[in-house]
This record gives C-alpha cells, sequence and structure tokens, in this order.
C-alpha cells in the first residue's frame, strides 16, 4: 500500500473537468485508489466519488493505492495534481 498527501493547486478546485481526468487517469490502473478529505473516503475510480470532495484550492487530500501497480499509480495521479489539471493555478 502507498499513501501520498497532494495538495489541489488549480483555482477552481476539483470540478467536473478535473474528476474526470483523475477517473479515467486511475482507470488504467489495476490499483485500488481511494481519496480521502475530513473524514471522508471515496473510490478515487467514481465520479460521483470525487464531485463530493468538493475538493476547493488549497485542499489536502490523502491518497492510498493498494494493488500490483500502485507505485505507477500513485506517481500518475500525484503528477496530476502537480500540473494542476492543466489549469490556472
Amino acid at each position: 500500500m502507498i499513501e501520498r498527501d497532494v495538495v489541489v493547486t488549480n483555482q477552481a478546485g476539483i470540478h467536473t473537468r478535473p474528476a474526470s481526468m483523475i477517473v479515467q487517469k486511475a482507470s488504467q490502473f489495476d490499483a485500488e485508489f481511494i481519496i480521502q478529505k475530513d473524514g471522508y473516503e471515496i473510490n478515487g475510480k467514481s465520479i460521483i466519488g470525487v464531485m463530493t470532495l468538493a475538493a476547493e484550492q488549497g485542499a489536502t487530500l490523502h491518497l492510498v493505492f493498494d494493488g500490483s501497480d500502485e507505485e505507477d499509480a500513485a506517481d500518475a495521479l500525484a503528477q496530476l495534481f502537480e500540473d494542476g489539471f492543466g489549469e490556472a493555478k
């Protein structure tokens, strides 16, 4: 199991487009992917789950990966957050 903390850096936070990007990227891996925020835990491969987090700019999310390709999944998802989903920071 790999755990990482990431910060939402893009101005608009996790709205529809970034949520879709997260789910699409996570779905490329076999590893289970959980996102935790403020005591809530959701399946990171569920668009509805990701949207319900309502993660605003500056929010810290705890990512948990578990599976055969967990390291690759963790790196890929962390990179999405670092890049701000290609949006203004």
